[in-house]
């Protein structure tokens, strides 16, 4: 191949050069700039049939090279390679020499120029042809479109990377954003990219427009966003990445109007249920409680006390299979958080007609216990009952009440709900108190913090009768074999104080030894309440595994025997499990933005504090904490 001039391609290029020297499979040759190259002989596009003399000064053979090149350029751009390719692709022939299709493309006898020009604009236009081992292979239509559609796409997004990054720097700077169509579809890729990640759908196309854009730091998706408009500055991004429902669907809505109409309600007060609406029922909650799932009363027996503990009967309204439930097995509990909650029901039932009013009658189920003044449980019976609420005290009047000692009925509930704590201490249960930390955000906008109490006597009283209800349950299921489930735990790997512990830190550090409770659907013993078999019944409104397991006990007192089946007990199980561990993590995460943004407005200001351990990292999953962490 000396003396003859080779086409090669670099970098997307096309370079003539001249061969001087050919040693078997490599080439030693001198390209259009004058660069002296060796290179295999695999990289030869096209070569001449004609050979050029070696002895040609530098000067002269780049002239020459560079000659050849721009009139190779020229007749490239003559050519038609659509027409041309109607003409192959009728042929049928899957492959043909590039001498004879640049013979057609040019109309006559083509030389080395002309084949040379043809195989440029083939690489130049990979529509129709491709170029392989020495051959030109005929695209087929499907490829074709194939290919021109990923075209327009890779058009579309360069298009996108232009504007879309020059969007975001005015909406980061700013200023309004300019008029574009594709904006919301441009800011929805940039949220599913900040939520999942390299999950996200066009996860590496908004990775390659936030770099266009300058926005490359961890939290740049997030404040964008904001500016947009799109997100308010607080957004609970723990909840997006979960995808906690928060809507409820229009027919869903339907459907809870429907359960919440004068008539349903009227209908489910009726029927063969125990009319309690003459007992003196009382609900205990917190000032601002929306949905009040228990009241209590009591009253004197000879010796003994009879106490009421009477939970909402969500199941008369929320059956397997509908709707509702279906979005409850979705949702699997209420969320609160500072700025707003998130039912598990809608407003219309969680707050309406399941929900234990003052003055309003509604559905329940009524455990009804007779007590010891020791708080020994001497019988009780669960029934399906209708009550009305006579009085809606909050915990702080509670307190009150109690302190006064002006309330029978709160003293003696308060009494026997000491007793029945004492009973459960002596069974081996694990009484730890740790204060709620309730966060509010006041109208300004600054985070408050301060702790709950939730061992004072109010909330106890509530706390032990509720207990006792759950363990009441648990037995009546157990007894008779009814499938159900169970809330169980271990024993603790080590117990730093017996009985009711208030020390804070010895709190913290006992809670490191607790076993992690679990769901089974066998009644076995859970160790921190100190009960031989335990479920959870009294909270249907905000909780799915209360209202399954009223589900199922309702059920079995209208004498139909068990709704669900052991194997439906382990399925619901697993669905609770799966929603818990989503709402508690959102929870979690949640709970330690707004501590992050609270301490981050607290700095330089001194407060006392207790450290019940130590970690070597600092966390930075949110906004909040990369501000100052």
């Amino acid at each position: 191949m000396q003396g003859k001039i080779i086409e090669y391609v670099e970098q997307g290029r096309f370079f003539c050069a001249l061969v001087q020297q050919d040693n078997d499979k490599r080439l030693r040759v001198m390209n259009q700039n004058g660069k002296e190259i060796n290179m295999p002989l695999s990289r030869v596009v096209h070569q001449t049939a004609r050979k050029y003399p070696v002895q040609l000064s530098r000067e002269e053979i780049m002239a020459m090279l560079q000659e050849a090149a721009d009139r190779r350029l020229r007749l490239a751009g003559e050519i038609d390679l659509e027409e041309l390719w109607q003409l192959a692709v009728e042929e049928g022939d899957p492959a043909f020499a590039p001498l004879f299709l640049a013979e057609l493309g040019f109309g006559g006898e083509a030389g080395d120029d002309q084949v040379a020009a043809f195989l440029r604009a083939v690489f130049a236009d990979p529509f129709f042809f491709k170029f392989k081992d020495g051959q030109i292979q005929v695209h087929s239509r499907e490829v074709v479109q194939q290919l021109r559609d990923r075209a327009e796409k890779e058009r579309v997004r360069l298009e996108m990377m232009e504007k879309g990054a020059a969007v975001m720097q005015a909406l980061m700077a700013g200023e309004a954003a300019p008029q574009w169509p594709e904006l919301q579809g441009c800011l929805a890729m940039i949220r599913d990219y900040y939520l999942f990640g390299t999950d996200a759908p066009e996860s590496a196309l908004a990775r390659d427009l936030l770099k266009k854009a300058g926005l490359t730091r961890d939290h740049d998706p997030y404040y964008l966003l904001v500016k947009a408009g799109i997100w308010h500055p607080d957004e609970n991004i723990a909840l997006l990445r979960q995808d906690v429902p928060v809507n409820f669907a229009d027919e869903q809505l339907e459907r809870a109007r429907q359960l919440a109409t004068e008539e349903n309600r009227q209908a489910l007060s009726g029927g063969d249920r125990l009319d309690l609406r003459h007992l003196p029922l009382l609900t205990i909650d917190g000032e601002f409680t929306r949905d009040f799932d228990d009241a209590l009363h009591v009253e004197r027996q000879g010796e003994h006390f009879l106490v009421g503990i009477h939970i909402a009967d969500v199941s008369a309204f929320v059956k397997p299979g509908d709707t509702l439930f279906q979005e409850a097995r979705l949702r699997g509990t209420s969320l609160y958080f500072p700025y707003r909650q998130i039912p598990m029901l809608p407003n219309v039932l969680s707050e309406g007609a399941c929900s234990l009013i003052e003055g309003e009658s509604r559905p329940a189920l009524s455990f009804l216990v007779r007590m010891t003044v020791a708080g020994e449980v001497v019988d009780f019976k669960v029934e399906r009952s209708v009550v009305r609420v006579k009085r809606r005290i909050t915990y702080n009047q509670a307190e009150t009440l109690l302190a006064a000692g002006r309330d029978e009925e709160l003293r003696l509930l308060a009494e026997l709900s000491r007793r029945l704590q004492e009973r459960r201490v002596a069974d081996g249960a694990l009484i730890i108190p740790i204060p709620d930390v309730n966060i509010n955000i006041a109208r300004n906008g600054r985070v408050q913090v301060h702790l709950l109490e939730v061992d004072t006597p109010a909330r106890n009283l509530v706390a032990e009768f509720m207990v006792l209800a759950n363990m009441l349950a648990a037995q009546y299921l157990a007894d008779r074999q009814i499938p159900a489930l169970y809330r169980c735990q271990e024993p603790p790997r080590q117990r730093l104080a017996p009985g009711v512990q208030k020390d804070l830190f010895i709190n913290f550090r006992q809670r490191r030894f607790l076993a992690r409770g679990q769901l089974v659907t066998e009644p076995r013993p859970h160790s921190g309440v100190g009960a031989s078999q335990y479920t959870t019944i009294t909270s249907p409104i905000r909780r799915l595994l209360d209202l399954v397991v009223q589900q199922q006990l309702s059920h079995v007192l209208q004498g139909k025997g068990p709704l669900y089946s052991q194997s439906d007990c382990r399925d619901l199980a697993a669905a609770i499990l799966e929603a818990q561990t989503r709402a508690n993590q959102v929870r979690q995460l949640r709970h330690r933005y707004w501590l992050f943004k609270y301490l981050a407005q607290e700095i330089g200001v001194g407060n006392r504090a207790s450290a019940t351990g130590w970690t070597p990292w600092c966390w930075r999953s949110s906004p909040a904490a990369s501000r100052w962490c």
